[in-house]
């Protein structure tokens, strides 16, 4: 074989050091992104943080680089622990509500932890050997969950807002959710409390007493646990009085809130990016100052530089990287507000009207409209937030899938939950409506609906079933 020589031609994307960074920024939220400035601020001179307001600060030398203000942090309102796991005198309808006293009752709780539940599941992540494009679904997947760990969208929902080629089939989704569902801790990822309790007792051995009849009665069966149906369990499982109590105890001893042991010691401090206020009739979003970092260049190093130009050095390059941090930084801010704003004309039905007025949303939906790709929007909108009239949100809860309704038209599933929601706060507690029920509701209101479609909904808002809400 003869060498030969050939010439090829072909186009590829080459990330500079900017661009990068640029990136890398949009991900973070406000306390990582202040986090890394400050490490930033260590290593290199020639930036410096504007704590205060300087007369002349926007003066020559400065290069119009002086930003915003110093983050300001304040601390989200502590959720009280509604469940703690419990021993055997637990009531199981608080059990299903997801509720309970959170009182002691003398099981140990594990520590709270350090990292977050999502930093601990993405660093399992890091270590599976996966390809990239499998890696990044399951990584979507944990960035989906609530803070007890469960997935409270659809697979379908969660795949709406991704954009890949080749398109995303429901059996990657699939795959990805079991290898979500195999990290620690056992539970997470479900999306149901049985699902929870199920993954739970599957990783106990299977010579544990009363595993799999507890296993049965998570898989469709914690009703008649909650109504205590003693005689219906016995009689679909095959089992004795012995062995039923042996299962129970087995199930009280899990815990139905795996999520709940991260980051649940420290206060969580939660920073809006933006505000939403209504001017004049019109809804408008408006940066944050206490988030956004004043950062500007040290003059001292500046100057000496300027004077010691021909022997600059390494001083030209962080020169060059104090530059692109700031022009990065008022990038991401300037980005956070486009989106937020073009999220805020979509929704304003919603801020007028709350959660029952909210519109079906997608990524693709702003991306367009800001020019932007879907890929930066899922990036803007994960863990910022902004403070409304109406409540802290993040910028992803805006997004939703849609049902048909009998005029033509599209309803949220934020909305349909809000509806639901609504439906048993009104009910007769003698006489809680049946998910058939509801979705009867529904269908008059014009929304199509299907009986599972309303336990899937009703399952994600942790409210129990009909029999489980009955009061005597």
């Amino acid at each position: 074989m003869k060498p030969n020589l050939q010439l090829r031609f072909g186009q590829h994307l080459t990330l500079t050091p900017q661009l990068q960074q640029s990136i890398r920024l949009l991900q973070l939220s406000t306390l990582e992104l202040n986090q890394e400035i400050e490490q930033i601020l260590q290593e290199n001179p020639l930036l410096e943080r504007e704590e205060t307001e300087e007369p002349g600060a926007e003066s020559a030398g400065h290069e119009g680089m002086t930003e915003q203000a110093a983050p300001g942090v304040e601390p989200a309102p502590a959720e009280p622990d509604e469940f703690q796991p419990a021993q055997d005198e637990m009531d199981w309808n608080d059990f299903g509500a997801g509720g309970g006293e959170g009182e002691d009752d003398g099981v140990m709780q594990a520590p709270a932890a350090a990292t977050t539940l999502r930093e601990h599941l993405l660093g399992q992540v890091a270590l599976l050997p996966l390809s990239m494009r499998d890696r990044a679904l399951v990584s979507t997947l944990v960035e989906a969950l609530d803070e007890d760990g469960y997935l409270d969208q659809s697979l379908e929902e969660v795949a709406e807002g991704l954009e890949a080629e080749p398109p995303i089939e429901p059996e990657e989704m699939e795959v990805a959710l079991k290898h979500l569902q195999n990290l620690e801790p056992a539970g997470v990822g479900a999306r149901n409390l049985g699902e929870c309790l199920g993954l739970q007792l599957k990783n106990l051995p299977e010579s544990m007493p009363a595993r799999e009849a507890a296993r049965k009665i998570a898989d469709g069966l914690l009703d008649l646990l909650a109504a205590r149906d003693v005689g219906k369990l016995k009689k679909i499982l095959h089992i004795d009085d012995e062995e039923l109590r042996a299962a129970r105890q087995l199930i009280l001893k899990l815990n139905p809130k795996p999520g709940s042991q991260f980051g649940g010691g420290d206060t969580q401090y939660v920073v809006p990016d933006v505000h939403v206020r209504k001017h004049k009739g019109a809804w408008v979003v408006s940066l944050n100052p206490d988030a956004m970092p004043r950062l500007r260049i040290n003059r001292v190093y500046a100057d000496i530089l300027a004077r010691h130009r021909d022997n600059a050095g390494q001083l030209a390059n962080q020169l060059q990287e104090a530059k692109w941090l700031i022009k990065n930084v008022q990038q991401r801010f300037d980005t956070i507000l486009r989106v937020s704003q073009a999220i805020v004309d979509r929704q304003k039905n919603f801020f007028e009207h709350g959660e029952v007025a909210m519109r079906p949303l997608v990524l693709r939906e702003i991306a367009e409209a800001v020019e932007l790709h879907e890929s930066t929007i899922s990036r803007v909108t994960t863990q910022k937030y902004m403070m409304t009239p109406r409540g802290l949100y993040e910028l992803k809860y805006f997004f939703g899938s849609h049902v048909a309704t009998e005029a033509g038209g599209v309803c949220s599933s934020t909305a349909i939950r809000a509806l639901i929601k609504q439906l048993v706060a009104a009910e007769d507690a003698k006489k809680p409506l049946s998910d058939g029920q509801i979705a009867e509701i529904l269908v008059q209101q014009g929304i199509v609906v299907a009986r599972r479609t309303v336990a899937k909904y009703r399952e994600s808002l942790h409210i129990p079933t009909a029999n489980m809400r009955k009061s005597a």
